[in-house]
């Protein structure tokens, strides 16, 4: 099956709210090798102009995650999970996610291209704060590999 090139355009209804916690970053940062101390120490992070410790730019796949999660659970997409490798992830930001963030995700289907019998598809998340203020963007390809 095909990944349907009609949900090109498509928008996802916001994700509930996700509380960025200071243990999570911490544990993230651990785990991706960030070592800055605004990464681990709310008193560093603090010195360097930030409310609470700062997330590794690469955590804002964590709050992606559920945006996407709807995308490759919506039915008629014709995106198969199992054949689903992700191409590329890119990110925008407006300013850093910190811990005490309340991050709520948006996802659009940005494009839809077959090559061949594989089908890539482009999905934009906007990452806003509780004030509706926009904090990154997330651009994830996946690549749907076709029948060979």
């Amino acid at each position: 099956m095909a990944v349907n090139p009609e949900i090109q355009g498509r928008v996802f209804p916001p994700t509930a709210p996700y509380l960025v916690g200071r243990e999570k970053v911490r544990e993230f940062s651990r785990a991706v090798f960030a070592t800055d101390p605004i990464n681990l120490d709310a008193e560093a992070a603090r010195a360097a102009g930030h409310a609470d410790v700062v997330a590794p730019p690469t955590f804002a796949v964590v709050v992606q995650e559920a945006a996407l999660a709807q995308l490759l659970a919506e039915p008629g997409t014709g995106i198969d999970f199992s054949r689903v490798v992700h191409g590329d992830q890119r990110f925008s930001f407006t300013r850093a996610i910190v811990a005490g963030d309340e991050l709520t995700a948006t996802l659009t289907v940005a494009a839809v291209k077959s090559l061949g019998a594989h089908s890539m598809v482009t999905a934009q998340t906007s990452i806003v704060d509780s004030e509706g203020a926009h904090v990154v963007t997330a651009t994830s390809t996946l690549v749907v590999r076709g029948d060979e």
